[in-house]
């Protein structure tokens, strides 16, 4: 019997497991740009939910009264269409930027990237620089060690829970939330919400960092469908910077055979998820131009110029002109501005007003003691404003339909107001089912909105 052949083991695993990476700190005028937009975008997170407006949370999400609070703005279930709309803006945006610049909202705006950064400061700021971190990982446990690892952990905690603690803050008056916290009187949903999103950012902003780019966000996988080759993204200039080599600064590059880059490995050392940006574009990339700021550094201290790393197109790299504006992005903006100004005009002339009409399913329609055919409807007021409204109901398109209970309603503010309507007509005027138009008019005529509904009456020869 011959032995059965041998099988090589194929390792299938869909995690490719990798040393840690510690990024380094690095100055510049891309660095300084995240830093600007990391404290603007962790500013309105941060600060909204506590400022005040008209009296109340400038900026609350208030779920059970199923009302929006966006400053001096309300929006109710009936304008959920317009958050539709936004986030097909937010979509497009998207599609648009990314055709014009590459992955700028990964670099600069992404919460994972923001939070991510936030807890980079916090892990120098307890354990040191780069080597210094590196040298504190591979010692062994001591009382330093335990100190300094033990003060971030905390720190990464606190500010965690804070992160949680403000998420909640938007669904829940973040004053009573405050109060209910310091007094451990949280509902079991409230606590929920705040342990799970700050559970949420400890694990991705403080272990998983660059993994989620890598690993569990999809736009890395789908963004080179919105590339073309007069994107603008991150690249180095294999033409000018190979033949890479290490050299005094006062040698010629040229003499020695070898390009401009020094080959220092300040553009790996700096990168967020670890990758060699002179291996060319990759997925990994998430264009937050730590590389450049890092090579123009080196470029300056050895008296070469600026650029071997840098934002370009692939065109431009091949001595092409450069086109920003091209038919798709040319596209993409029309269709942008088209929807951002829709969605402001739409804002601007919201009807203040909201008129419903239902009708009694219980019956058709029930003769009056007078023969008249009367039909019972439920009609709901939304009083959008902030102050209470008077409103008087009319039939606007027959004078012969007649309302039979009171007409002057008194609507609170913010408020929905439901009551009873009973709309009478003579025999014989309507025949079967009619449409007719209820009208609801303000006092000072500033509000008035009109609702179709169905009038029904027998068939009478």
């Amino acid at each position: 019997m011959k032995p059965l052949p041998k099988i090589a083991l194929v390792d299938d695993s869909l995690y490719a497991a990798q040393a840690k990476v510690y990024p380094r700190e690095i100055e510049g005028r891309f660095a300084r740009l995240r830093t600007l937009a990391m404290f603007v975008l962790l500013g309105v997170f941060y600060v909204f939910p506590w400022l005040r407006w008209d009296g109340r949370q400038a900026v609350l999400f208030d779920l059970p009264a199923r009302k929006f609070y966006v400053f001096g703005l309300t929006f109710w279930p009936q304008d959920f269409f317009w958050l539709a709309w936004l986030l097909i803006i937010a979509g497009l945006s998207l599609f648009f930027f990314t055709a014009l610049a590459g992955r700028l909202w990964c670099g600069y705006a992404c919460p994972q990237t923001v939070w991510t950064e936030v807890f980079l400061w916090i892990e120098r700021a307890c354990e040191g620089r780069r080597n210094q971190r590196i040298k504190l990982d591979a010692a062994p446990w001591n009382a330093e060690k335990l100190r300094r690892k033990g003060t971030k952990q905390l720190l990464w905690v606190g500010f965690a829970a804070w992160t949680g603690f403000t998420f909640v803050g938007f669904f829940t008056p973040i004053t009573d939330l405050a109060r209910e916290a310091a007094n451990f009187s949280l509902s079991g949903w409230e606590a929920f919400w705040i342990v799970f999103y700050g559970f949420a950012t400890y694990g991705n902003a403080g272990f998983l960092r660059e993994q989620v780019c890598k690993y569990m966000c999809p736009y890395a996988r789908f963004q080179s469908a919105m590339f073309d080759k007069d994107t603008l993204v991150i690249s180095y200039d294999a033409a000018r910077g190979d033949p890479r080599g290490a050299r005094k600064r006062s040698a010629d590059p040229k003499a020695l055979g070898l390009g401009d880059c020094v080959d220092c490995e300040a553009c790996v050392q700096v990168c967020p998820t670890g990758i060699d940006i002179r291996n060319g574009l990759q997925i990994e990339c998430i264009a937050c131009a730590a590389c450049i700021d890092a090579c123009d550094d080196v470029m300056d201290k050895m008296d070469y110029a600026r650029g071997l790393i840098g934002y370009t197109t692939e065109n431009r790299r091949a001595g092409k002109p450069l086109h920003v504006l091209r038919w798709r992005t040319l596209i993409y903006g029309g269709l942008l501005a088209l929807l951002i100004g829709t969605f402001v005009w739409g804002i601007v002339h919201r009807a203040p007003l909201i008129l419903e009409v239902l009708r009694d399913r219980n019956a058709l329609y029930r003769r009056g003691s007078d023969g008249a055919i009367e039909n019972s409807y439920t009609v709901k007021l939304v009083n959008k404003t902030e102050v209470a409204q008077r409103v008087r109901l009319a039939v606007a398109d027959d004078s012969s339909v007649q309302i039979v209970d009171a007409r002057d309603i008194t609507l609170p503010a913010g408020q929905v107001t439901s009551v009873p309507l009973t709309l009478s007509a003579p025999a014989g005027h309507i025949q079967g089912k009619q449409t007719i138009k209820l009208q609801a008019r303000s006092d000072d005529d500033r509000m008035a909105v009109v609702q179709s509904a169905q009038f029904f009456a027998p068939k009478e020869p």
